[in-house]
C-alpha cells in the first residue's frame, strides 16, 4: 500500500483468495486495486502488470556472472464500472469514496510456467502490479506477489521403476594395498513425495583393515547457469546410517527407511535454475575418501504422489517394527541369576570407538545392548537342602563343637521347619551365627592342642 499524504490515502492491490498459497498454470489470477483519495484526483490509467521473472547471478572470480528470464507477463488497463470517464479515459477520483478496479487473467497451461523459487544464487519470483498514471505528476505503483507451482506427478511407470548400482574402493596404506570395501545398493523406486519412507536394500562388505561405517542422506542439488558457466551447491538434507563395519566382516540393510522432509518439489523445467535430488548412499572409510553411490531421486507435489505405494511402504515398515518388538517381548517369569547370559552384539552407540571426520554425522561408537531384563525375583526363603549340606559338613569337621554350640539356635528350626524344605531368612541368619561360633571354637580348640603337644 502507499499513502501519499496530500491526494492519495490508499492504493493498495489485493487479491481475492489471500489463502491460497500457490497457483498453477492454467489457473486464473483474480484481485482488485482499491483507491481513496482526500481531495479530488484526476486519473489519466491505472494499469496492470503481471510478470514471473528468473534471475541468476554470482561471482566467478572477477568475473560478474548474471543472467535473467522472463516466464510471465502479462498487461492490462483497468477501468471503473459505472464511472463516467473524459474523453481521454481519464476520470476524477472524489474524496469520500472508495474505488476497486477489478481485473483478473489466466496464467499458461502447465508446463509453460516455472515454480516459484528462491535460493542463494537466484530466484524465480512472480508478482502483480499496479501503476497509476495522473496528469503532470510522477506515476504511484503498488505490488503483490504470489507464487506459482507446476504439478510434478511422481506416478509414472519411469519414476515406479526401481532403480539401483554397485561400487568398490580398493584401500591403500602408503600405496600398499589394504583391501578393498564394496556396496551394492536398491531402491523400489524413483519418485516420492514428502513425508514418505524410502526402503533401502544395500549389502556392505569391508576386507581392508579399517573400520568403515555406512551411511545414507538425501541429498538437493542446486545448479545456477549464467554466461556459460555453471555453479553447483549441494546440500545434505538428512540422512542415517548403520552399524560399523570390523575388518574382513560384512553388513546388510534390509528395508532400512530414510524419510523425505518438507521441501520443494524438484525443479526440471528452468533453463538457468535447476534443482535435484539423489539418495546418497556411502561408505565413511577413516583416512580415505568415502565410496559414494547416488541414486537419483525426483520429489513431487504433495497429493500427486503414487500414494499406494507409500502407504504400502509405510504399513511394511509398520509390520516389520511389530515384529522386532514381539521377539523383544519381556519373558513371561522373571529369569534366576544363572540364567542371565551377557551379549556383546554391537547394535547400538555408546562408547566413542574413533573419531569420524564426516563432519556433520555422529562419531562412530561400539556397544552391548542393554536388554531390559526385570530384576531378579527377592528371595525371601532359603533352600534347607543346600543349608543342611553346609551344616552336615560343619559337623564332620567340628562335631563335638558344633553340638554345644547347636543350643543356641532357636527352637522353630529344631521343631517347625525341621520337615520343611526352605528355612526363613531369621532362622537362617541364627544359623549361620552358630556355624560361625563354632568355627571359632574349633580354632581355638586347635591352638590349645597344638600348644600342649
Amino acid at each position: 500500500m502507499v499513502a501519499m499524504a496530500k491526494r492519495i490515502k490508499i492504493f493498495e492491490l489485493q487479491l481475492l483468495d489471500p489463502t491460497k498459497t500457490f497457483y498453477c498454470g492454467g489457473d486464473t489470477v483474480s484481485g482488485r486495486v482499491q483507491v481513496e483519495v482526500t481531495e479530488m484526483t484526476r486519473v489519466s490509467a491505472v494499469r496492470l502488470v503481471a510478470v514471473g521473472r528468473g534471475k541468476v547471478e554470482y561471482a566467478k572470480g572477477k568475473q560478474r556472472c548474471r543472467q535473467e528470464a522472463e516466464y510471465l507477463r502479462h498487461e492490462a488497463v483497468l477501468r471503473l464500472d459505472e464511472q463516467p470517464t473524459d474523453s481521454d479515459g481519464s476520470v476524477v477520483l472524489r474524496p469520500g469514496n472508495r474505488y476497486e478496479y477489478m481485473f483478473g487473467f489466466e496464467l499458461p497451461q502447465q508446463g509453460q510456467l516455472v515454480s516459484s523459487y528462491k535460493g542463494k544464487f537466484g530466484y524465480v519470483h512472480y508478482y502483480v502490479k499496479a501503476v497509476m498514471e495522473r496528469p503532470q505528476q510522477p506515476p504511484l505503483m503498488c505490488r503483490k506477489s504470489f507464487e506459482v507451482e507446476e504439478p510434478l506427478d511422481v506416478n509414472t511407470p519411469d519414476l515406479l521403476a526401481p532403480t539401483g548400482g554397485s561400487k568398490e574402493k580398493k584401500v591403500t596404506i602408503m600405496f600398499i594395498p589394504d583391501g578393498q570395501v564394496s556396496l551394492n545398493a536398491k531402491i523400489d523406486r524413483r519418485g516420492f513425495c514428502e513425508g514418505e519412507d524410502i526402503c533401502i536394500n544395500a549389502k556392505f562388505e569391508n576386507t581392508c583393515s579399517r573400520i568403515v561405517v555406512p551411511k545414507a542422506a538425501i541429498i538437493a542439488k542446486h545448479t545456477y547457469q549464467a554466461n556459460g558457466r555453471t555453479k553447483v551447491i549441494r546440500q545434505k538434507l538428512s540422512a542415517v546410517r548403520g552399524n560399523h563395519i570390523i575388518s574382513g566382516m560384512c553388513d546388510a540393510w534390509q528395508g532400512k527407511t530414510i524419510r523425505v522432509p518438507k521441501l520443494k518439489p524438484s525443479m526440471l523445467g528452468c533453463n538457468i535454475i535447476r534443482v535435484e535430488y539423489a539418495l546418497m548412499i556411502y561408505i565413511h572409510i577413516p583416512g580415505s575418501e568415502k565410496l559414494i553411490l547416488e541414486l537419483p531421486l525426483v520429489i513431487g507435489t504433495a497429493g500427486l504422489g503414487s500414494r499406494s505405494n507409500s502407504v504400502s511402504s509405510q504399513e511394511g515398515s509398520v509390520s516389520n517394527a511389530s515384529q522386532s518388538w514381539v521377539s523383544l517381548r519381556m519373558p513371561s517369569d522373571p529369569p534366576s541369576y544363572c540364567d542371565i547370559t551377557r551379549d556383546c552384539r554391537l547394535d547400538q552407540p555408546l562408547t566413542p570407538l574413533l573419531d569420524d571426520i564426516d563432519g556433520d554425522d555422529s562419531p562412530i561408537f561400539m556397544t552391548a545392548p542393554a536388554f531390559p531384563f526385570p530384576p531378579p525375583p527377592s528371595y525371601n526363603e532359603i533352600s534347607m537342602e543346600l543349608f543342611m549340606e553346609v551344616l552336615t559338613l560343619w559337623f564332620r569337621l567340628f562335631g563335638p563343637v558344633c553340638g554345644r554350640a547347636l543350643t543356641a539356635v532357636p527352637p522353630e528350626v529344631h521343631h517347625s521347619n525341621a520337615c520343611s524344605l526352605t528355612v526363613s531368612l531369621p532362622a537362617f541368619l541364627s544359623l549361620l551365627t552358630v556355624s560361625r561360633e563354632a568355627l571359632t571354637l574349633a580354632a581355638c580348640g586347635c591352638v590349645r592342642g597344638r600348644g600342649r603337644a
